[in-house]
């Protein structure tokens, strides 16, 4: 049999095990009962030249908030101001604290720690270089997005006003404009993992239906003339990572798949 192993500075090693925090609080004098849960974090700095390891924190969760991004700002506040992760709203709405948690790809901040039994490890979404413990590198995954100029483009002159749309074709749009670009999808996505220099990804293609079937857009053929590869649309296979990880409950396997109509609709 094959057997594969990474190369040794990319094997994640044994880290730091973190004192527990001492609980100063009235609760905490008056002895009650410890909730404890273990967070095992991936940590990495690329600047010290040393493999990835897992360090390891235990908080008691009564005097921790209810949600992963919770926990994560606790350690980074009380424990360990080295650790690195990208947050923002707090709110499910900027994408910022998109990782892996319990080898899910999902938002940190809408993600209870309830909903986990034991440890609970934490990683950075998968593919994507890291920049630092936690922090991936999106800058091909948004000069992805950029190249399918996701914005109104249009050749008749502009209206005085707004450009109009019926109530009937914005409805259309339900289900794509909710896209944070995350990242979660694409990064759940084995097409994505071996192709994602020529592959789109299916949070990009989900933006670009959104454009395509937008009333107001008047240059859907050179949109799916830009997309038209067998690499940048047809890598995708239909195994649905895309739809079960999303985070905000979108289906950007189906966008994909009423792309590849069009394709087909405009050649017939």
């Amino acid at each position: 049999m094959v057997q594969l192993r990474l190369p040794k500075n990319s094997r994640v090693g044994k880290g730091k095990k973190w004192p527990q925090l001492k609980d100063m609080s009235e609760a905490g004098r008056s002895k009650r009962k410890a909730d404890l849960k273990e967070f095992h974090v991936y940590r990495y700095d690329p600047e010290k030249g040393e493999p990835p390891r897992l360090d390891i924190y235990t908080l008691d969760l009564n005097d921790c908030g209810p949600m992963v991004l919770d926990a994560l700002l606790k350690i980074k506040n009380e424990i360990d101001p080295t650790l690195t992760f990208r947050r923002s709203c707090r709110e499910g709405v900027c994408g910022s604290c998109a990782m892996n948690i319990k080898g899910l790809n999902t938002l940190a901040c809408t993600t209870s720690i309830s909903d986990f039994k034991g440890h609970i490890g934490i990683y950075p979404l998968p593919h994507l270089s890291v920049v630092k413990d936690l922090v991936p590198d999106m800058s091909d995954f948004f000069a992805q997005h950029a190249n399918i100029t996701p914005f109104l483009r249009t050749e008749t002159p502009e209206p005085q006003h707004e450009w109009r749309q019926s109530r009937e074709e914005r409805a259309q749009l339900d289900g794509l404009y909710e896209c944070i670009l995350c990242g979660a999808c694409s990064t759940a996505c084995p097409s994505y993992w071996w192709n994602g220099d020529r592959y789109l990804g299916p949070a990009v293609l989900l933006q670009a239906y959104r454009w395509l079937i937008d009333s107001r857009d008047e240059l859907k053929g050179q949109r799916l003339d830009r997309i038209e590869d067998p690499f940048r649309l047809y890598r995708c296979h239909t195994i649905l990572n895309c739809t079960k990880t999303c985070p905000k409950g979108l289906n950007p396997a189906k966008a994909i798949s009423e792309i590849k109509k069009m394709m087909i609709e405009r050649q017939t």
